[in-house]
C-alpha cells in the first residue's frame, strides 16, 4: 500500500512522510503528518480512491485558479462576440483573479465563496458574472481530476431585481420623438420594426426588400473599448422583419442615392454610428428629442420593447413577435413581455364569453319542425 517514514524539521520536530503510488505506477509522497497513524490513514485514502476512480494527484490540485483562468478565457474568447466577451475579461480582473488567482484550486473551501459572493457590493448581474468566472473554472479543475467536486456550487446569489419600469411608446409618443429627432427613419425603425442597435447600426442598402416590404437583419455591429466589431446578430441566426409602409418610405428617403452597400445610418462619413448616450449628464439628441416631445427620459432599447408593444396591440401573436424580434424561441418572447398579454387575456376572456352567449342563444332557438 505504501511506507511512511519519520523525519526531523530543522527545529527539531518530528513529522512523517506518507509515501506511495498513484494510479500511474508512480511514486508519490507528502510531508508533514504529526502522527505515524495520520500518514497511514493518508495512505489508506489514497488506496481507496485509487479503487474507486475519485483519485486526485496531489500535483493537479496544486494548480492555481490563475492557471486555469487564462485558458478559460482564451476559449470564451474564440465563442463570444466581443462585446459579450469584454465584460467578462472585466469581471476576472476587477473581482476574480484578485481574490482568486494564486489560490489552488484543492485550497478553495464553499463558505469563502459564499464570503466572496456577499463581499461585492454591485449589482446582483456584476456578482453573477463574477461568480459565474470562479465556478466555471472550477468546473473545469472537476472535469480534469484535479478536485473532487466544485466547491462553488450551492453558493447563494442576491436576486436579480429591475429598479427601472419598462418603457412602451403610444403610436402618437412614437412619431412625435420621431418628429421632434430630425431622424425620423431611425427611430421609427427601432420603434416598429424592433431592430437592436447593432442591427439598425449595420444595416445596409441592400438589407431592405422595398417591393417585399422587408428588412432582411444579417449584420450586427457592437461598439467595444472605442472599436467597432462587424458579425452576425446575436442569436447568430438571420431574420426577416415586417416594415410599416409609412416606415418603409423614410428609409427609402434615408438610402435615397446611396450605393447597395452603404450603410442607410451612418456617421455622417460612411462608418458605423456610435450608439447615442441616454444618460442623466449627457446631451444628445436623443434626449433633446423626448423632451421636445414632452416623453419622459428612456433608452433607445426601449424603443425595441415598444415595438413589441405595438406588435401586441396590433393583434400579431407570439410566434410572430419571435421572428421579429429575432428572439431564440416563442417561450423567451412570453417571459420577456409577459405584461403585455394581460390584456390579450383579458379579451380572450370576453371572446369566450361572447361565443358562449351566442351558443346559448343559438340552442334556445325553436327548431323547425
Amino acid at each position: 500500500m505504501g511506507s511512511v517514514y519519520a523525519y526531523e524539521t530543522s527545529a527539531g520536530k518530528k513529522l512523517y512522510r506518507a509515501v506511495w503510488r498513484d494510479p500511474n505506477n508512480q511514486q508519490t509522497s507528502k510531508r508533514g503528518f504529526a502522527t505515524k497513524r495520520d500518514a497511514e490513514q493518508h495512505i489508506a485514502r489514497q488506496t481507496v480512491a485509487k479503487a474507486d476512480g475519485t483519485y486526485i494527484a496531489p500535483a493537479a490540485a496544486k494548480v492555481t485558479i490563475s492557471d486555469l483562468g487564462t485558458s478559460w478565457l482564451d476559449d470564451k474568447r474564440a465563442l463570444l462576440k466581443p462585446s459579450s466577451y469584454a465584460p467578462l475579461e472585466a469581471s476576472w480582473r476587477n473581482y476574480v483573479e484578485p481574490t482568486w488567482g494564486r489560490r489552488t484550486v484543492s485550497s478553495i473551501r464553499h463558505s469563502e465563496v459564499q464570503t466572496w459572493v456577499a463581499s461585492i457590493r454591485k449589482s446582483a448581474t456584476v456578482v453573477a458574472r463574477a461568480f459565474g468566472i470562479l465556478a466555471g473554472i472550477l468546473d473545469v479543475a472537476e472535469r480534469d481530476r484535479r478536485i473532487l467536486a466544485n466547491p462553488a456550487r450551492g453558493v447563494r446569489l442576491p436576486r436579480r431585481t429591475s429598479t427601472r419600469g419598462r418603457r412602451y411608446l403610444t403610436h402618437e409618443e412614437l412619431w412625435a420623438v420621431a418628429e421632434a429627432s430630425g431622424r425620423q427613419a431611425l427611430v421609427l425603425t427601432l420603434g416598429y420594426c424592433g431592430l437592436r442597435w447593432g442591427e439598425l447600426a449595420a444595416l445596409r442598402v441592400s438589407d431592405v426588400n422595398f417591393l417585399r416590404r422587408r428588412i432582411n437583419v444579417t449584420h450586427n455591429v457592437v461598439e467595444v473599448h472605442g472599436e467597432f466589431h462587424a458579425g452576425t446578430p446575436k442569436t447568430h441566426e438571420t431574420r426577416q422583419v415586417p416594415v410599416p409602409t409609412e416606415v418603409l418610405a423614410q428609409l427609402a428617403a434615408a438610402a435615397k442615392g446611396k450605393p447597395s452597400d452603404a450603410l442607410i445610418f451612418d456617421d455622417g462619413l460612411g462608418g458605423y454610428m456610435r450608439r447615442t448616450r441616454a444618460s442623466s449628464g449627457s446631451r444628445s439628441w436623443w434626449k433633446n428629442a423626448l423632451a421636445a416631445a414632452g416623453v419622459e427620459p428612456m433608452v433607445l432599447h426601449d424603443l425595441r420593447h415598444t415595438a413589441a408593444s405595438l406588435a401586441v396591440s396590433s393583434g400579431a401573436n407570439v410566434k410572430a413577435i419571435q421572428r421579429m424580434l429575432g428572439h431564440a424561441s416563442a417561450a423567451m418572447t412570453l417571459d420577456v413581455y409577459a405584461d403585455l398579454f394581460d390584456d390579450d387575456l383579458e379579451a380572450l376572456a370576453e371572446r369566450l364569453d361572447h361565443a358562449i352567449s351566442a351558443r346559448d342563444v343559438a340552442t334556445s332557438l325553436p327548431r323547425k319542425a
